[in-house]
């Protein structure tokens, strides 16, 4: 055999090439065969919603809590529903709670309401989930609104009291009185006026919130705020202190004006009037003790 070539080497075979790679699987949609025309829930028409409702509630109930069917199907329900909600949440458009809040949680009430939801029995769905959505929305704002904590008795009371007061101020063409209220709801008065007072712990005002236009001042309401002036107490005791003040002997007068408008000490007084530094202390004390009495007696 002749020998290769100098530089000459063998070919090599070239490398097997990778084989395709799978695409991964992805899950397949759940079938629902009447969800299968509807490309958004949230945009189907009222009528077709509701009749589509009667339809999917009844696939709920037989289809096996926890598997991906029941759980596509139930939140199909919830979003072809979510205009009850929003028009549940219209009757509190009075309050300040975030409108977005309150659908959230209105939606809470709505999934209540699927789940307990029973075709069998014949009920239309949205009869039998309007109470439950305004029950939640009324148990978020006595749960979560409130500025102070106040027995749930009180809040009870406050919202029919509200109901009460408009109800005859239709009747009576002005505000009813505590006396009128308590009549038209059978309770005492002391009732009404604990409820009434409830009221005012509903809402919390900020004192760092300017005043309103009419209002005095514009500033935050913390410095609007009036106090009790110590200087008033002072002027009282002069008032009374200033009749026993001229009852007192002359020396005893001149003693007190040295020593609490001139600032003298008591060695200054006793310098100016002859007397002994010792002599003007009994002498001070005795004429205060005079006035204290006399304050306290007032």
């Amino acid at each position: 055999m002749s020998a290769a070539a100098p530089g000459w080497s063998p070919p090599t075979a070239p490398a097997p090439e990778p084989p395709p790679t799978a695409p991964s699987p992805t899950a397949p949609e759940p079938i629902v065969p009447e969800l299968t025309a509807i490309e958004d829930p949230r945009e189907v028409a009222p009528e077709d919603a509701r009749a589509l409702t009667r339809v999917l509630l009844r696939r709920l109930a037989d289809l096996e809590e926890g598997t991906r069917e029941y759980s596509y199907v139930r939140s199909t329900l919830v979003e072809l529903n979510v205009p009850l909600v929003r028009y549940a949440v219209r009757r509190f458009d009075t309050h300040r709670e975030p409108q977005e809040d309150l659908i959230q949680t209105g939606a809470v009430g709505l999934i209540k309401a699927i789940d307990r939801f029973d075709p069998e029995h014949g009920v239309e769905f949205t009869s039998f989930a309007m109470p439950t959505v305004l029950g939640e929305i009324r148990r978020h704002f006595r749960d979560t609104t409130w500025a102070v904590h106040v027995p749930r008795r009180l809040q009870e009371l406050r919202i029919t009291l509200a109901r009460a007061q408009e109800r005859l101020a239709q009747q009576l063409d002005r505000t009813p009185t505590v006396a009128e209220l308590a009549d038209h709801l059978s309770l005492r008065e002391d009732e009404v006026r604990e409820g009434l007072a409830a009221a005012n712990g509903h809402v919390a005002g900020s004192l760092d919130a300017g005043g309103r236009a009419e209002e005095d001042g514009t500033g935050p309401l913390a410095a609007r705020l009036g106090a009790d002036d110590p200087l008033l107490e002072l002027t009282e005791d002069m008032v009374v202190l200033k009749p026993l003040i001229a009852e007192l002997p002359e020396r005893d007068r001149l003693i007190l004006s040295m020593r609490f408008t001139e600032d003298l000490t008591q060695s200054q007084i006793g310098a100016r009037l002859g007397l002994s530094q010792m002599h003007v202390s009994r002498l001070l004390g005795r004429t205060l003790k005079r006035l204290r009495e006399g304050l306290a007696a007032a």
